[in-house]
């Protein structure tokens, strides 16, 4: 898969402020800022962004996954 491929998987199952994603082909790094991650932990954020891939996981179309998840207000306040 390719990164704009995985990006629109993301996008088109959650809701995101913003989101980013780089990798080699295989291993990918992902940054995603989504609302919907309010009052949740970080296992949980991770989860969602996994659900919204399907089986592609599963299936080692993305063998490996990186996840920074965060709030609006968690991203607003990273250091630049």
């Amino acid at each position: 898969m390719t990164a704009d491929q995985i990006k629109q998987l993301i996008a088109a199952n959650l809701a995101c402020d913003y989101i980013t994603l780089e990798g080699d082909g295989r291993h990918w790094y992902t940054t995603v800022v989504s609302a919907e991650f309010e009052g949740k932990r970080a296992i949980t954020r991770h989860q969602r962004v996994y659900a919204t891939l399907g089986d592609k996981m599963k299936t080692d179309e993305i063998h490996a996954l990186s996840i920074k998840a965060f709030t609006p207000a968690e991203w607003a306040a990273q250091p630049v």
